[in-house]
């Protein structure tokens, strides 16, 4: 574990990145991320042909996620989208496969299934939860429909696959414009009580919710949190779940260029929520949000925005509410976006600790009109009061060359974190005509 966490030039393949600290970038506690060399979860191909349906030629991997567990176990799901299905790979701390060859856990080879959610149980390591996208035609202006398996042995098995959604429309797309879109618009969180909540966004743009109280064995009926018809689609949805039934949803919204944030609250569980209101107005354009809460019940909250408006330069964006969610403190930049390294910064990651230590990830695009080429870090140690200057994650740029994941979209979950500071990252790379892959990202965070 040679590399360190540091406001320092990092070479990585062929980018030599700089991050200068910006003015909201106040030190925090001085320590290091100790990384790990990266495994190789797949590899594939690196042939993308032209979009027909179901019946098109993708030979590549992609859209991994992660999580981890308080014993350090760490779990993967991705596509192979050559067998246009979900896979399972669970590893040990020391980075090592537990599982003798990956799992297919959507086993519908006639269908692309893209873009998944894991959730691992603390309460029962044993028990693994993935939710994803399937491009199933039913009748509606675009394809997809929301899946769910579970696992009772630490994804050595999962159960059949439950269409969550079954509905007309295009679930798990995310539309930004008429002719722009993110696949992979869903999450999926566990509350400490063992409660499973799934979220997800259709095309025409209803923001869809529903909970298991017994591991993913039911759920709840459908309940519509952005009712269709609404002027604006919801997209991105992201989920949080605090103790005694207390449920936190964000998400972000297409077709209006100066987007903001938008945030709800349930109190009894998801059975019923407030009404939708934003957490900051600005003449930006905000979009990608990702939130967690603390120990406290304080609610973080990172999410992208562009002073220039949609399609123009982004950075990461940080604010919190210290009163369950009832208003959030001013926002601030944390990814120092006037660095000249990179155009733009985009599509965060959010995790925290037992400690409310909170670790940052997000996606580095060099230049404009370009795909993602590495990803970037940051952490705060107390509580998002200060953040440390961002880095790039060691070896998170293809030293081949390759972009970054997804060809489907960018509303992904990479990073996950544990009460140790343990901090697993996923993250695929492509190829064009030559080869993809999925790797795992695994560091520590050593105060001294």
């Amino acid at each position: 574990m040679a590399h360190c966490m540091k406001n320092c030039c990092i070479l990585s393949g062929h980018l030599a990145v700089v991050f200068v600290a910006g003015t909201a970038l106040a030190p925090a506690a001085l320590a290091e991320v100790s990384w790990a060399d990266p495994v190789e979860v797949a590899a594939g191909g690196g042939y993308k042909g032209p979009w027909r349906m179901n019946a098109s030629k993708f030979h590549y991997v992609d859209d991994p996620t992660v999580a981890i567990n308080q014993q350090g176990v760490i779990a993967v799901a991705y596509a192979d989208l050559r067998d246009h299905d979900i896979f399972f790979q669970a590893f040990s701390p020391e980075g090592e496969k537990r599982l003798p060859a990956p799992i297919n856990i959507s086993n519908s080879p006639a269908i692309f299934s893209w873009l998944p959610r894991v959730v691992i149980s603390d309460r029962d390591p044993m028990k693994v939860y993935v939710l994803w996208q399937e491009i199933v035609f039913s009748g509606g202006s675009h394809g997809g429909e929301i899946f769910f398996a579970r696992s009772d042995d630490g994804g050595k098995t999962f159960t059949d696959p439950v269409n969550l959604s079954n509905s007309l429309p295009g679930d798990g797309k995310g539309r930004l414009t008429q002719r722009y879109w993110d696949n992979g618009s869903l999450d999926l969180a566990l509350s400490t009580d063992g409660t499973l909540y799934a979220a997800w966004t259709e095309y025409e743009g209803t923001l869809w919710f529903r909970r298991s109280v017994n591991g993913g064995k039911t759920f709840s009926q459908s309940l519509p949190i952005v009712a269709e018809g609404s002027p604006n689609p919801a997209r991105g949805p992201t989920l949080a779940a605090a103790p005694e039934g207390v449920v936190y949803i964000a998400w972000a919204v297409g077709e209006d260029p100066t987007a903001d944030i938008h945030f709800s609250i349930s109190a009894d569980g998801g059975r019923s929520f407030s009404a939708p209101r934003v957490v900051h107005e600005t003449e930006g354009h905000s979009d990608a949000p990702k939130i967690v809460v603390d120990s406290k019940g304080t609610v973080h909250l990172v999410y992208a925005e562009s002073p220039g408006g949609r399609f123009k330069r982004y950075h990461i964006r940080y604010a919190r509410s210290k009163d369950g969610g009832s208003s959030f403190e001013s926002p601030r930049d944390i990814s120092d976006p006037e660095s000249e390294v990179f155009y733009s910064v985009n599509f965060p990651s959010l995790g925290i600790n037992g400690d409310d230590h909170l670790y940052v990830l997000f996606e580095l695009f060099p230049e404009r009109g370009q795909r993602s080429r590495g990803l970037g870090l940051t952490y705060s140690r107390n509580n998002g009061r200060t953040f440390a200057p961002p880095v790039m994650v060691p070896g998170s740029a293809d030293p081949s060359g390759g972009i970054n994941g997804s060809q489907q979209g960018l509303l992904m979950r990479k990073l996950a974190v544990n009460d140790a500071d343990a901090i697993a990252i996923a993250n695929s790379t492509f190829i064009p005509g030559k080869s993809s892959h999925v790797r795992l990202f695994r560091g520590k965070f050593d105060s001294h």
